[in-house]
């Protein structure tokens, strides 16, 4: 009992820490959307599974329960409960806030993964934002795996 209100206070904290941290995004520092129509599995798919699939593919205890093998659990979000990704409001989503550095603690790929992980260049990060906007089209089927 005492445990499963403890693991429940720190779930309260951590999903008001991400909630009000994502209200005091300087989206200023955000690059621009790419102009480009994105292609999911040419533009984004490599990106994500070298930096983000890692920490949150398939393995029994994804970061923050937060899965992104497909896209409904991409968007889904994770133990937060919120969504991740807003579909059509990039400037909102926390995903591209964490990816783009916007948001101190939740940098991601975390600041000391990035040996491991690269972080997103400005320019995967303007796919990213225009994916979002554009509907994060993602193709039925496809699953990330990871990097080679």
């Amino acid at each position: 009992m005492k445990r499963t209100i403890c693991l429940s206070l720190a779930t309260l904290l951590c999903s008001s820490l991400i909630t009000s941290a994502a209200e005091k995004v300087d989206l200023s520092k955000l690059p621009a959307p790419s102009e480009k129509t994105i292609d999911f599995v040419k533009d984004l798919k490599p990106v994500l599974e070298k930096s983000c699939f890692g920490c949150h593919g398939a393995k029994p205890r994804a970061k923050a329960k937060y899965f992104m093998n497909d896209r409904q659990k991409s968007i889904a979000g994770g133990s937060s409960k919120e969504k991740a990704i807003l579909v059509g409001k990039a400037d909102q989503s926390p995903f591209l806030h964490f990816t783009a550095d916007l948001v101190e603690e939740m940098e991601m790929p975390p600041l000391d993964k990035r040996d491991r992980y690269p972080k997103l260049t400005k320019d995967q990060i303007a796919m990213v934002r225009a994916w979002i906007d554009q509907g994060a089209k993602w193709p039925e089927g496809v699953e990330l795996k990871a990097a080679p």
